[in-house]
This record gives C-alpha cells, structure tokens and sequence, in this order.
C-alpha cells in the first residue's frame, strides 16, 4: 500500500483545531507491524470543559438550536455524502489505525457509517409529539426536545462505525456532541472533522476530544454540564460511567457492554452448510466485537460431524497483512489486546479444555505485528473461564447439548445479554427459543446481522438502551407536555 495520508492530529473544538492545554501527545500504533503511526494531542479535563462550553452556546446561541430539523437532516445528510466521496482515505485509515481486512473497512464500517448517518438524517423531521385526549376543558400536548449537550465515548473495534452510531440519533435529536475516540484508533474521528467542516456544521455543534478514558472519559462522565452520555465499550468501564452519572448530576446513560453469545445449533440443520456459515462470521473482526459468537452449543447428535467440517473450513481462513484482499484476519488492534486473547487461551488450557485448532501466536511477516491463530476449543465445560468471560479474540468453544431446555438454560446462564444465534429449519422451534433466551438481539439461521433500522443493544450487564433504529432517538430526547385550559381570562371588573 502507499503511505496514507494523516489527518490533523490536533483537538477539534468550537470548529477549530487546537492544541491541548497540557500539551501532551498520545501515540497511536499500527498493529500490523508494531510501529508507531504519529503522535495524537491528548486532551485533559480544561479542554473538555472547553469543548462542553463549545457545544452548550452552540444549543442555546448559535444557528444550531434556532436551525428547522429539516435543515438539520440535510446537514446530517450531507455527511453521509462526504464520507462516501471519502471512503477510500476512511477504509486506508480504519485499517492502518485498528488492523481490521480493508474489505471490511470498506465494504462494512464506512460504508455503513455512511448509511447510519443517512437513515438518520431522514429521521430528523419526522420527530413528533402527541396530542393527548383529556376533556373538553384542556388540549394537551407533547413535545420531544433535544435532551441537551451529550457526551459520545467510543470502542476501538469499530472506530468511526460506532460513532455514527451514536452521532446520528444524537444530531437528529438536536443535541450538540463531545465525542471520545478510542486512545488506541482516533484517526478517522479526526478525519471525519474535516468532513464536518466541509458540510457545514455550526461551530460547537460536534466536538472531538482525543484521550484516556481514564482522563478525557471520566472528565465527560463527571461533567455537571453534560446532559446525557452514550457509551460502547467494557462492562467494567460501563459500571464506572453509571457511578460518576449518578455522583455528577444524575445524566441519563446509554450503554452497550460486553457479551459472551451463545450460538445455538440444532440437530435438524444441513451440518455443511451451516459450518460454512460459521466460517464467514465466527471470527469477524477477529471476533473483536461485543456481540461475537463466541459460544457453540451443538446438537449432541451432530456434534462430532460438525466439528470436523468446521475445522476444515476455519483452516481455510488467511491470517496476515490487512491490506491483502484475500486475508480475512489480521492483526489484533494492539500488544495489550494481543497479550490478553493469549492470556484466555493460556487459562483454557490450564483449566483442562482441549485446544483442537490454533491456540499459539501467528508468525506473520517479520514476526511484527499482533497476530493470534483462529482458536477452537473442545472438551469445555460451562464453568471455564474461556465459556464464562468475554475474550475479544479469535477463540470460539464448542459445547455439546442434549435437549431444547437444557440449552437454553446453559445459554441464559451468564451474566451478558447481548446477542443469540438460533439454526433450525423449524420455525415453531426457532420461535420457541428466541422467546426464552435473555438476548437483547436473536438471530435465526444466520448472524451479525447488523442493520440500521434494527435497534442494538443487551439485557442484564450488555448494558441498556439502544443504538441504531428510531428507538435509539428517543435516548436523546425529553418529552416535555403542555397542558392549555380552554379559559378566556377577563381582566377583574372593577
């Protein structure tokens, strides 16, 4: 590939590029070859009450708040538009910054930010309140207001797909951002400025923050003058939002947490056809996402056949450099997540599961690089911490299973709930199961089915609230009711 051109690595407040107060940098590494790609400016708590100022005067001053919404939907729109025209230098960047297949940068994460942005720019007129039947005295009615200025922290696995995710439904709204990228993958954030900018978004109205959660995010969970905060990211991090939220002052919290999804496959099913599927989205994204299907429950009765054409089919997948089109993993997106995905199957390992494919380091190139073998675990029970705890790796385990409740109880039984798969060719069975599994998304013979008019989101610790679809507007706005009394005042005769 040719050297991809950078974007400013500066803060992006009030419009403006600026350098943080502190003037520290954050370095951002590709992990493909372990080399470090530049230096980012490191945000700090002054500058986020910079940017939070920023995006309060452009709500209640500027051209934003005083804007119709279907102006505000055709800027919205017009974003979309300029990331398509952009979606080359986005995908080169996505996989320089994050590691992931440039097929998948470009044929997925910036193709359906683009689509994100435009499915909610649509939405942005058709917001509308209720008239309210009371009696013949009063006329009630409702309207939905943007909930304020609101606070956006962002995962690493899918960078500038997630926050258009929450920016979409957020501008739509009406409410004015200050956004975190991910320490690990800001680059396209800070890309997506520029577009901003260009389409022409008042001042304020979309702030970016580079830094640490630790730093930058705790600032913006803690902030008294931000209404709302949205975030992707850890169960643990998610728990630490929730208690600065309710020591701050009590902002309304949208989370999307970790998963540990079951996968459920039936006895009725064609094994070679359903193991084909699993090969193309068992290990998307390096299984780096919060919904992967991480856990196969197998029909006893198919159990062993399914394996076999399933390791056969996994040996078929290329490891190696992110720019080839015919890789379908590359590296993990950094040493840290590199170290833990191997620290997991270490701990299979020692717990007594049986490690049937991979399990080691993938030698790529040079050796450089953050590389693990696609990893299939055998001889698992339902107690091991590799069935229990979210890897974010390319490790998958395969769990036999005797009958319907014993299965759905085995799936329930975790503290996550984000995602279910179901393969059956009966509908009465698939219905049945999806009704009984504790999963905030149930896919039926097929999976990672992502769209943006299907709302996203987890039961139990995957968090609450939706991102995508008309339910995720409603988070980012207060309903506010006027009540009107069919009077005539008269002045008081005298």
């Amino acid at each position: 590939m040719s050297k991809v051109q950078l974007p400013n690595t500066k803060l992006f407040i009030n419009n403006e590029w600026v350098e943080p107060v502190s003037g520290k940098k954050l370095k951002t590494f590709n992990p493909t070859n372990g080399k470090l790609i530049c230096e980012v400016s490191e945000g700090g708590k002054e500058d986020v009450d910079k940017a939070v100022i920023a995006a309060r005067n452009a709500l209640e001053n500027g051209p934003w708040g005083k804007m119709t919404a279907e102006d505000r939907g055709k800027l919205i729109m017009k974003l979309a538009d300029l990331i398509e025209k952009h979606i080359e230098h986005l995908s080169d960047l996505e996989t320089l910054d994050n590691g992931k297949p440039l097929t998948a940068s470009t044929g997925f994460d910036i193709a359906e930010a683009a689509k994100t942005l435009r499915y909610f720019g649509g939405w942005a007129d058709k917001i509308q309140g209720k008239t309210i039947p009371i009696s013949s005295e009063f006329t009630s009615i409702t309207k939905h207001e943007p909930i304020g200025v609101v606070a956006l922290v962002v995962a690493w696995n899918f960078p500038l797909l997630l926050l258009s995710w929450k920016l979409g439904p957020a501008l739509a709204a009406g409410c004015t951002v200050v956004a975190k990228p991910s320490e690990f993958t800001p680059l396209t954030a800070l890309y997506l400025c520029e577009l901003i900018k260009e389409a022409g978004f008042p001042p304020g109205v979309i702030n970016i923050v580079n830094g640490y959660g630790d730093v930058v995010g705790d600032a913006l969970s803690h902030h008294m003058d931000i209404d709302k905060i949205s975030f992707t990211g850890s169960t643990r991090v998610g728990r630490l939002i929730m208690e600065a939220a309710a020591k701050s002052n009590l902002k309304p919290v949208t989370l999307e947490l970790g998963g540990k999804s079951p996968n459920i496959i039936f006895g009725d099913c064609d094994v070679e056809y359903v193991a084909d599927a699993a090969k193309n989205y068992v290990f998307v994204n390096n299984s780096q996402l919060c919904c992967a299907a991480s856990r196969f429950f197998v029909d006893e009765k198919i159990f062993d056949a399914f394996l076999t054409i399933f390791t056969e089919k996994i040996k078929q997948l290329k490891v190696g450099d992110p720019y080839d089109s015919e890789t379908h993993l590359g590296p993990l997106v950094s040493k840290q997540q590199h170290d833990r995905v191997l620290g997991y199957i270490e701990k299979g390992k020692s717990e007594g599961a049986k490690c049937h494919l991979g399990g080691e380091i993938h030698h790529h190139a040079d050796g450089a690089g953050y590389f693990v073998q696609p990893t299939i675990f055998t001889n698992v029970t339902d107690d091991m911490t590799i069935c229990k705890e979210e890897i974010f790796g390319p490790v998958v385990v395969l769990l036999p299973f005797k009958t319907v409740d014993e299965v759905v109880a085995r799936a329930n039984n975790t503290t996550y709930g984000l995602a279910a798969g179901i393969w059956t060719k009966d509908v009465s069975l698939a219905l049945n199961v999806s009704n009984r599994l504790k999963s905030g998304s149930v896919w039926v013979n097929d999976f990672n089915i992502l769209k943006t008019q299907i709302p996203f989101g987890g039961f139990k610790q995957s968090g609450f609230g939706r991102d995508l679809s008309e339910y995720a507007i409603q988070s980012y706005l207060s309903v506010k009711a006027i009540t009107i009394a069919h009077k005539t005042l008269h002045a008081q005769q005298q």
